[in-house]
């Protein structure tokens, strides 16, 4: 069974950072393509990031670019986003979510999600 277990969300000011940790079980992590997308409220689903299998190929919404980071670390089955000079308008919750075996892929199965406010 996939699991998905976000963590590291938080309220943080303006222009804070915030790192988001997404532990992987139930498949061969180092297999696939994640991603990381938010819902923001009263939104749909919106696409943050995504890094291939190997970690060679990421790509980022033009909204995050230059501010977020993915990252992973395969032996440790754990995806990360680190999120720095945030804004208001990044308030949402955020979900890893399984890839396929290309990239980008489709989206599969994702997590409950943490929540992410900023604010002062």
């Amino acid at each position: 069974e996939v699991q998905l277990m976000e963590s590291g969300g938080g309220l943080v000011q303006p222009g804070g950072p915030l790192r988001l940790s997404c532990a992987a079980s139930g498949f061969t992590f180092g297999m696939y393509t994640m991603h990381w997308v938010r819902q923001a409220p009263g939104k749909g689903l919106a696409w943050v990031s995504s890094i291939s299998n190997g970690a060679k190929s990421i790509t980022y919404a033009d909204s995050v670019k230059g501010r977020f980071t993915i990252s992973r670390d395969n032996a440790k089955n754990t995806l990360y986003l680190q999120m720095n000079s945030l804004k208001p308008e990044d308030t949402a919750v955020y979900y890893c979510v399984k890839g396929g075996l290309e990239f980008p892929g489709d989206w599969g199965s994702r997590g409950q999600g943490t929540q992410v406010t900023v604010s002062s």
